[in-house]
This record gives structure tokens, C-alpha cells and sequence, in this order.
């Protein structure tokens, strides 16, 4: 549940409040019992939950290969991507 700031018009009496998107907003001050109005803020921004989020949770098997080709090292080719056969083997097979 999202929380809301209020303050007090006469007693200028600041106060957060835990709400439901879908009550109503308070409308008296716990200090001296006024009208109240709710601050628009910025809000606190994103939570991340969860794994997936961090260079240590994200890394696999492969990790090793990843990072040197990072660090300036040559990538390791793939052993299961087949390279293409040139272009005038082709024609003489189809010949």
C-alpha cells in the first residue's frame, strides 16, 4: 500500500499515512484536529524484488566466455552455430 503525506493548514504539522489507492484521504490533523491536505511527493522510486537484478545473480555457466570477451579478450566462437557455406560452392552445387 502506497503511503501519503499530509500536512496541516493552521498547525503546519507533517505526517505520513499508509492508505489504499482507494480510501479516502484523511481530512483531520492528529495534533490539533484541523483541516489536513495531502503533499504530492516524487515518491520513493523502484523496489527490485527478487533475483535477476544483480551482476552476481544474472551470470551462468557461460560467464567465463562473457567476460573475457569483455575485457578485451577474443570471444570463443560458438561451436553450435554452423558457419555459412561461400557463395560460389553454393552455385556449383546447384549447377
Amino acid at each position: 500500500m502506497p503511503t501519503y503525506d499530509y500536512e496541516c493548514r493552521v498547525c503546519s504539522h507533517t505526517f505520513e499515512a499508509t492508505q489504499s489507492m482507494f480510501d479516502e484521504p484523511l481530512k483531520d490533523c492528529p495534533k490539533c484536529g484541523k483541516d489536513v491536505r495531502r503533499i504530492i511527493c516524487g515518491g520513493s522510486g523502484v523496489i527490485f524484488k527478487g533475483s535477476g537484478f544483480y551482476v552476481n545473480d544474472s551470470k551462468g555457466k557461460n560467464a567465463a566466455s562473457k567476460s573475457s570477451a569483455s575485457q578485451g579478450g577474443e570471444p570463443k566462437p560458438d561451436a553450435s552455430i554452423k558457419p555459412a557455406a561461400p557463395a560460389a560452392a553454393a552455385s556449383k552445387e546447384s549447377a
